[in-house]
């Protein structure tokens, strides 16, 4: 079969395996002919203006979080490469998880609260993150503290956080985020109850 190729780097191009299957002008219409849904990959950082974004835009007959979960190949090979410190079974599969639950029975702040849910990369390396949610119900008392490994995106979920760094005073609600740079002191007035934290 003889192949037709794309040249260029930066370019956008189009392709379609059915003819009019690609919308046209525009990426993500309500109704996708041949019932298709569309889905973006993005090739850029969520942090990039829109004008420097790079993105593909798929065409798919099924929408990926609908797919069968993988399973382990039944090899002796990797191409994973030393993964002898993992502490967990690594897997390319969609997780979920329910709320975590707020204590009742005893005082949890910010620091105390904070669970690691996933991550990528080392902080030895200075490269990769780290997810974590938090769940809190009482204030930071007596108690400060800082990210050595990587700056802190803070998004909280439900109530509001009054966060006092030593670069000022933030007050933080639903819909909004604060990042906290690495090496930034900081302490928290909780007043609300979960929220997500990456690093």
């Amino acid at each position: 079969m003889a192949y037709e190729y794309n040249s260029g780097f930066g370019n956008e191009f189009e392709t379609e395996a059915i003819k009019d299957a690609l919308p046209k002008a525009r990426n993500s219409p309500q109704k996708v002919n041949y019932n298709l849904v569309a889905e973006q990959i993005s090739g850029s950082a969520f942090t990039q203006p829109r004008s420097h974004n790079l993105r593909s835009w798929l065409y798919r007959i099924k929408p990926s979080v609908t797919h069968n979960p993988f399973t382990p190949l039944s090899t002796q090979n990797t191409i994973l490469g030393d993964w002898n410190d993992a502490t967990s079974e690594i897997t390319p599969n969609q997780l979920r998880w329910s709320p975590f639950k707020i204590a009742k029975d005893r005082e949890v702040d910010f620091v105390n609260g904070i669970q690691t849910l996933c991550g990528a990369g080392l902080p030895a390396t200075r490269s990769g993150l780290a997810i974590h949610i938090y769940t809190a119900n009482i204030s930071m008392k007596k108690k400060c503290m800082y990210n050595s490994d990587g700056d802190f995106l803070i998004v909280p979920q439900q109530g509001t956080l009054d966060i006092q760094t030593e670069l000022g005073f933030l007050s933080v609600e639903p819909c909004e985020i604060v990042v906290i740079p690495r090496g930034v002191v900081f302490f928290g007035f909780f007043e609300g109850r979960e929220s997500w934290v990456y690093s």
